[in-house]
């Protein structure tokens, strides 16, 4: 009988859960894991911090709607990932990261890099487990499998004691049967007489809106978002990760009038999304007190707790209840009814763009950012993939860089996190290799994961890197905030040093040549970061998403 270790059940479970795609640092005692992954076909891709192993597989699992897998040494290694993981427990999305841990046999006696990894992860989590018998292994990696996209997803955190993992049993005693065992792919609809409520109450609004969020991607129903913003003829907007659902030039999207139309509308579709600080929890001032709020969602406790009171709710599946909507409002809802309003968002837009000094930038030193975010806009693919970081590049880039494909835009999400943009972009070129990707980076977020564009170009994964070359941290007229000056860092001649391709601009004219120069370098296979010396006094002045700013 054929003798098996843990380290290779997992990696034989890994590939029958047809794992593609695996992030990791090498290291004890996962060593055996990680090879035996490559001997099953795995594409094992090594980066320099574990944090952007997290950040990769995020990105992974959001363009491609699955969960993805990390893995970690013992001690720091696991504790790296935690930023990660807690980054992907508050945008909702179900990384996988399987970490080595000290002997469990040994557990209490203070052994190597012994610390309590489950408790750790405990917080940050969707779900937590350990392994603690190679019969079960099969299993427990099936069931992290299927918790973290289940319903609402969210990250999932399997501790590997290094026991179990250089522990042998007779191949013969595993139970497979779990091994490879179909994600449940639920769609719950919604409760008729709910979806029958919130088509009457469409019937007697006169300015209903649509706020739509991360959800609608998760559920891939981009199509039946589509389909009912046409029929129905009501204005929508998106939360920053839930943008490209419907495209962003879509005629019923007026990007300039959110606030506005926020505090006119009437009617609230919240569908898919939180009622957090992103939307100004749907509540007044930024809401109208008397709109009537309708949220369609997966997770009943989203709703039940929501901080403002919903008057439509409707637990389901975001597909499955637009389809029911879609059906519900034939020849009841007509979107002529709602031209009044659309044509009230639509004047005001064209006004706030025709307005005097609308679209004109000051500038009388460094480029402003507005001007290097709009180089990328036109410069890059339709359905290109942009990943955003940074504060003011992130603000800018908000109402500068539209987006058009579901998914496709990727940046920090609700937890706020600097330096996921190069991470995000690797991961996804992974997810989507035939994709232009584009990170647009400001320079203090890029810091923190810079040494990723040598993961970048020890795997041949090209994409293009874009920084705003600010002088440090956030917009400072006054060069009044502490430890705001990080000075300007020759990002160009760090790529060129890994293997890259760089190049420096200072000249506003010479940005859309730098970028057709480092795209044909990225489409020749190589990474390429064009880094643009912008005017550190040039600071964001939209709406606030909190009381306090950095």
């Amino acid at each position: 009988m054929a003798e098996i270790t843990g380290s290779e059940i997992i990696a034989r479970c890994l590939q029958k859960e047809s794992i593609k795609d695996l992030f990791y640092i090498m290291g004890g005692p996962m060593l055996l894991a990680e090879a035996t992954c490559i001997k099953e076909g795995i594409r094992m891709i090594d980066v320099r911090h574990e944090q952007a192993a997290a950040f990769m597989c995020q990105a992974y699992s959001r363009l491609k709607q699955v969960p993805s897998v990390c893995m970690a040494a013992a001690g720091p290694g696991v504790t790296n990932l935690i930023t990660g993981m807690a980054n992907a427990l508050i945008d909702c999305c179900p990384v996988v990261a399987l970490g080595g841990s000290s002997p469990l046999s040994q557990f209490g006696r203070q052994v190597f890099q012994e610390i309590d990894q489950v408790e750790l992860m405990r917080g940050c989590c969707k779900y937590v487990d350990r392994l603690v018998n190679l019969k079960r292994i099969p299993q427990q990696i099936n069931f992290a499998l299927q918790k973290a996209i289940s319903g609402k997803p969210g990250p999932v955190y399997l501790d590997c004691p290094g026991d179990m993992l250089y522990q042998k049993i007779d191949e013969n005693l595993v139970d497979w049967s779990f091994a490879g065992r179909p994600i449940l792919d639920s769609r719950p609809m919604g409760d008729p007489r709910q979806v029958d409520a919130l088509i009457g109450a469409l019937a007697e609004a006169k300015n209903p809106l649509i706020v739509s969020g991360s959800g609608v991607i998760w559920s891939r129903a981009w199509t039946e978002m589509q389909a009912f913003v046409d029929a129905a003829g009501i204005p929508f907007y998106t939360t920053p990760q839930g943008r490209g659902v419907v495209p962003d030039d879509h005629p019923y999207c007026f990007l300039s009038m959110r606030s506005a139309a926020f505090k006119d509308a009437d009617l609230i579709i919240v569908l898919g999304t939180r009622m957090n600080y992103i939307i100004g929890h749907a509540s007044p001032p930024r809401f109208g007190p008397a709109a009537k709020i309708a949220r369609i969602d997966i997770d009943p406790p989203e709703i039940a707790m929501a901080a403002r009171y919903v008057d439509i709710p409707i637990v389901g599946d975001c597909k499955a209840v637009l389809g029911q909507l879609l059906q519900g409002i034939k020849g009841r809802i007509n979107p002529d009814k709602y031209a009044g309003w659309r044509k009230h968002l639509s004047d005001g837009e064209a006004a706030k763009r025709s307005s005097a000094g609308a679209n004109k930038l000051q500038e009388d030193g460094d480029i402003h950012p507005v001007r290097m975010l709009e180089a990328v806009r036109d410069f890059a693919k339709r359905d290109a993939i942009l990943c955003v970081d940074g504060q003011e590049t992130l603000n800018y880039g908000r109402l500068t860089m539209p987006t058009f494909s579901p998914a496709h835009r990727l940046n920090s999400g609700p937890f706020g996190t600097m330096g996921v943009g190069l991470p995000f972009g690797v991961g996804a070129k992974v997810a989507c290799p035939d994709k232009q990707v584009i990170v647009v980076h400001g320079d203090g977020s890029m810091g923190l994961n810079a040494m990723e564009l040598d993961t970048a170009i020890r795997h041949k994964i090209p994409i293009l890197v874009v920084i705003s070359l600010n002088g440090g941290w956030t917009g400072d007229p006054k060069r009044e905030k502490p430890g705001r000056d990080l000075g300007y860092t020759r990002y160009d001649k760090i790529c060129e040093a890994l293997g890259g391709y760089g190049e420096y601009i200072t000249k506003a004219e010479d940005i859309r040549p730098a970028l057709e120069r480092a795209q044909k370098k990225v489409d020749e296979g190589m990474v390429a970061l064009v880094n643009v010396r912008t005017d550190y006094r040039a600071r964001f002045a939209g709406v606030a998403f909190s009381d306090y700013s950095t």
